[in-house]
């Protein structure tokens, strides 16, 4: 008498389709690796109790054509320190974002930055990532 079953159970395990998502998942990784740059440092910060204010930063372009505008709206050379100073009417901290286009002359940037300097303001320069 034969009592062996006719379903046997095989104790194989079949990798193809593990294989195939790990397979996928690399490819997704080395794509997007290559999307992402970072410019900052890695830093480890201070932890505070507290809401950090965002700071709502005035923004000073100034063309090649030599024309200059604070966050999009035209403002003459003459009038500059003026309407810098009425976009801080009470802020404790004042900062300017400069964008001084490639092939503007140093004495029109240099000159922003005096003004920002009697007046106490800080100054960003923005600069074209590489």
């Amino acid at each position: 008498m034969n009592f062996r079953g006719r379903n046997k159970v095989t104790p194989e395990f079949s990798m193809s389709s593990m294989t195939d998502i790990v397979f996928l998942l690399l490819i997704f990784f080395m794509l997007t690796s290559t999307m992402v740059t970072t410019n900052a440092l890695d830093l480890v910060l201070p932890k505070a109790k507290g809401i950090t204010a965002k700071n709502q930063n005035v923004s000073l372009s100034i063309t090649k054509d030599l024309l200059y505008y604070i966050d999009k709206e035209p403002v003459q050379e003459i009038d500059l320190e003026t309407k810098i100073l009425a976009q801080f009417p009470n802020k404790e901290e004042k900062s300017l974002i400069l964008r001084a286009e490639e092939g503007v002359p140093i004495e029109k940037a240099v000159a922003i930055l005096d003004i920002a300097n009697r007046n106490q303001i800080k100054v960003v320069l923005a600069v074209r990532p590489k």
